[in-house]
């Protein structure tokens, strides 16, 4: 067959590429070749960001010669030239900002063990939702399955719980996650997962059973500029052994024999990513592709989760200590007046005064108050529940206590008194008061704010030099 008659037969940029077909399901080089001129200029003239790594094409060379090694891309030519399937992938690369709208063709006939497949692609500097669409009906049914389950979810995280077990049951998969990444915190969080047994522990302990940001954090290297990794053998695997050792131990050690991971990203932002493990590698090239869409759903819906939740903290959350704001005490005082709050039957009320927070402030300045405050804050999460504490005014502090008795809530005072003592120049007067109907909760506040004002006394009796003017 004369290949370049064939490509130069093609408008978009396309080329001709070779698979050497090994025994088994296993392939050897891959190679480009030969391109039609579109294809040849976006190697030899190419825009910036489109820059291979070498601007010289040389007829049969290895496909690594111009870009990383890309497992997607073999996988892709694989099925196209040994497997004579038609492949189609639209995908955004991290090498290159752009998104590729790539169809992969078989060619007859073979020439021994090296197989042929033309490769073609367009460009977009923006995603095409119709391109996007363009998906097989099963693939779509499985996409819009998921938008609606989001759309019209009332609980984000029980939505997304239920999501991601019809991603593990698509892919055939034994376990699936969502793994969130906090950059600012260099932490990780599970967001949902779903697995079948052992799995089910094997894969939190992967997770939860080491520092696993900085494995996380290796991804990207790892992925090496294409938009996911898809291992789906042993061979495969060896890739990932050979960019990150640590992280392929880790998945050994879990059982893993196969992966897909994709990343979450927003525009440019990273949130986290999403895995499939030992999964139907028969279908890899459906799943990668009704991922690859899926994702990007995904993606915008944790976006809007993540807002929404930082906007609700912030608008609960007391700036300077963390601890929950006055706004919030009196949303759950009334509740408890009201008796509308779930599961209160008694309550217990604890105010907490910061002793000397003016003078501080009058003699060494506002930053040394606020530490203080924070300081303070911090004896009391030490004793409570973050949920329970609340910041009252300036330097008061309240924690409301769900069915606790009298007898319970003074060992209470007595923990908070020891560990505000374990800070230094942490000093808080502290009064408490519970009721056995949770109804009666503004008398209960009032009472353990006049005790408060009993032990602040007694405090400025015996430390007047602390009293502020």
């Amino acid at each position: 067959m004369n290949f370049q008659t064939t490509v130069d037969s093609m408008y978009t940029m396309t080329c001709v590429v070779s698979v050497e077909k090994l025994e088994g399901d296993k392939y050897g080089d891959v190679r480009i070749v030969t391109g039609n001129k579109a294809y040849i200029d976006s190697i030899e003239n190419p825009p910036e960001n489109m820059r291979m790594l070498t601007d010289k094409f040389v007829p049969g060379s290895l496909y690594t010669d111009y870009l990383t090694r890309d497992l997607n891309f073999e996988a892709a030519c694989y099925r196209a030239a040994v497997l004579k399937k038609c492949v189609h992938s639209y995908a955004h690369p991290d090498r290159f900002d752009i998104w590729f709208n790539m169809n992969f063709m078989p060619l007859y006939p073979d020439d021994g063990n090296i197989c042929y497949c033309t490769y073609s692609m367009e460009v977009n500097f923006e995603p095409d939702s119709s391109v996007m669409s363009s998906t097989s009906s099963n693939m779509a049914g499985e996409v819009l399955a998921t938008c609606i389950k989001l759309r019209s979810a009332t609980d984000f995280i029980a939505t997304m719980q239920d999501v991601i077990k019809d991603i593990r049951h698509l892919c055939k998969a034994r376990s699936c996650c969502i793994l969130l990444m906090d950059r600012l915190k260099r932490t990780c969080s599970v967001l949902c997962q779903d697995s079948e047994p052992p799995f089910e522990n094997a894969i939190d302990e992967h997770v939860e059973g080491v520092d696993f940001y900085p494995i996380a954090e290796s991804f990207e290297q790892t992925i090496s500029g294409s938009n996911c990794i898809v291992a789906r053998n042993e061979t495969e695997m060896e890739v990932i052994k050979e960019r990150n050792p640590v992280w392929y131990e880790s998945l050994r050690q879990a059982g893993v024999d196969s992966i897909i991971l994709f990343p979450l990203k927003i525009r440019k932002d990273l949130l986290g990513y999403i895995w499939a493990v030992s999964y139907d590698s028969e279908d890899a090239g459906d799943i990668k592709e009704t991922l690859e869409i899926t994702t990007f759903i995904l993606a915008s819906e944790i976006a809007n989760y993540l807002m929404v939740d930082r906007l609700r903290i912030l608008s609960s959350r007391d700036l300077l200590t963390g601890v929950m704001n006055r706004n919030e005490m009196n949303n759950l005082v009334d509740r408890l007046s009201k008796g509308s709050e779930e599961g209160a039957e008694s309550i217990g009320v604890i105010f907490a005064d910061l002793n000397g927070l003016k003078t501080v402030n009058d003699n060494e300045g506002h930053p040394a108050g606020d530490k203080l405050l924070r300081d303070a804050a911090d004896s009391l999460r030490d004793v409570f529940n973050e949920e329970e504490i609340f910041r009252a005014g300036g330097d008061e502090f309240c924690v409301l206590i769900k069915n606790i008795s009298q007898e319970e809530l003074t060992a209470k005072v007595e923990e908070l008194k020891q560990a505000a003592g374990r800070r230094t120049r942490v000093s808080l007067a502290v009064g408490c008061s519970a009721a056995g109907n949770a109804k009666n909760v503004r008398t209960a506040l009032r009472h353990a704010d006049e005790n408060m004002y009993e032990d602040k006394r007694r405090f400025y009796e015996m430390h007047p030099e602390r009293k502020a003017r």
